[in-house]
């Protein structure tokens, strides 16, 4: 293929329960998509800097991935893995698109911008209290013993619960601004108009619709369907159906209570429902309950539950994160400094300086984890900043040079 993997590559974004497994079933009956249950394939190479190793030498590889390897040497190796990964399930299946379906993506928005700015991502979007009932329904009918409203307030983390309240505000930031990199789709409109929103969504994915695609149950005895269907992850009631329909769109009135929707909607606050296009549900949520909700969410419990996600998983999230998104892409990689363009002494100073900063990283690791050398270490790390403030003022700062220390030096420097 004369396109580079990025331009072939899908991500379908939303919290879990929004209808992530319908319209991926759907997706991958198409013979030029290759579409599975949830892959987490990018939390799992994020995770390589977090590694908790069975056989010891956890400290060691942590310090290696987060001292010794550079931040943009570790996106390029996860990039290549990755590629490896994407590229095979295209070869193997003749498509030329490929989707990668993770809810949880909402944790490493980041990381996943850095390794794919060029990218294709899609945010479904379903009504708030719908997804609450339907994880309801899944996780608590079975369980007279569970109570939603508490777990709900509780300070005791829940992460199914943290998914459908963080998860929401993750989203609706990172897709603030509308672009040609992002598409809305709404599970409502996917439900009870298939056929013209797949062939909408077709569009953007930059292939021709196929007739009867919708029909998921049509296309379950053939390989990709048998593939998809014996994962056993997902939606477990989806292929109660061969196709979409209409028999949920309005169950959370039935399944939830008045004080879990009161409860729920406190913490979301009125302006998400805005903002994805559910008024008209407040306003009948606020009618049933008797409440009028507060146009922000409660921002105490957000951040609460951000702590307790960022303690538990060590993923470390930029405030209000919006989606970043770049065309300036070749073989797959971000194009960054051609060293092989400098001149000697110059590359010198440069590598000089790329060795102390992944010295500074690894003081900077050890700092964190270690308080009986924290002075000493302290003393190593301000003289290596000062060897390497030194060091830049010999640097003549060509227009190339400046450049790199600018946006792949500096500003690493500056979030420190």
């Amino acid at each position: 293929m004369d396109k580079t993997i990025e331009d072939n590559l899908i991500f379908l974004l939303c919290v879990p329960r929004s209808g992530s497994s319908l319209t991926t079933t759907i997706l991958q009956n198409h013979s030029k998509v290759f579409a599975t249950q949830e892959m987490w394939l990018l939390m799992s190479l994020y995770d390589l800097q977090n590694s908790r190793s069975a056989h010891g030498g956890s400290a060691i590889i942590n310090r290696f991935y987060n001292g010794v390897v550079p931040k943009e040497l570790f996106h390029d190796a996860c990039r290549s893995f990755a590629n490896e990964i994407y590229s095979g399930f295209l070869q193997r299946c003749g498509g030329e698109v490929v989707v990668d379906k993770s809810p949880r993506y909402y944790y490493i928005l980041e990381f996943l911008d850095a390794l794919y700015p060029a990218s294709k991502r899609i945010w479904l979007i379903r009504n708030p209290l719908a997804v609450m009932a339907s994880y309801k329904k899944l996780h608590y009918s079975k369980d007279r013993s569970l109570q939603l409203q508490r777990d709900l307030i509780s300070p005791t983390f829940n992460l199914r619960l943290a998914d459908i309240t963080v998860g929401y505000f993750r989203y609706a930031n990172y897709f603030s601004k509308c672009n040609s990199y992002s598409y809305r789709l709404t599970y409502e409109k996917l439900i009870q108009h298939p056929r013209e929103e797949i062939e909408k969504l077709c569009t953007f994915l930059s292939i021709s619709y196929e007739e009867g695609i919708e029909k998921y149950g049509d296309f379950l005895d053939k390989p990709k369907g048998t593939m998809f269907k014996s994962m056993g992850v997902g939606d477990p009631n989806l292929f109660e159906h061969n196709q979409p329909h209409t028999k949920s769109l309005n169950l959370w009135k039935n399944i939830l209570t008045k004080e879990e929707v009161e409860t729920y909607c406190n913490i979301l606050g009125a302006n998400i429902f805005h903002t994805l296009g559910y008024s008209d549900v407040l306003l009948e949520a606020e009618k049933w309950t008797g409440t009028k909700y507060k146009a922000d969410p409660d921002l105490e419990f957000l951040q609460l539950r951000t702590e307790q996600i960022e303690k538990i998983t060590n993923y470390k999230w930029q405030n209000r994160y919006q989606m970043k998104f770049s065309s300036n892409t070749k073989n797959g990689k971000v194009e960054r400094l051609n060293t092989e363009k400098i001149s000697y002494n110059d590359r010198q100073l440069y590598e000089e300086n790329q060795q102390m900063r992944i010295s500074l990283q690894a003081i900077e690791e050890r700092l964190q984890n270690s308080y009986r050398e924290q002075e000493k270490l302290k003393g190593e790390l301000l003289r290596i900043r000062g060897k390497i403030n030194k060091v830049k003022t010999f640097i003549p700062f060509k227009h190339q040079i400046h450049h790199f220390f600018e946006n792949y030096i500096l500003k690493s420097e500056e979030k420190k």
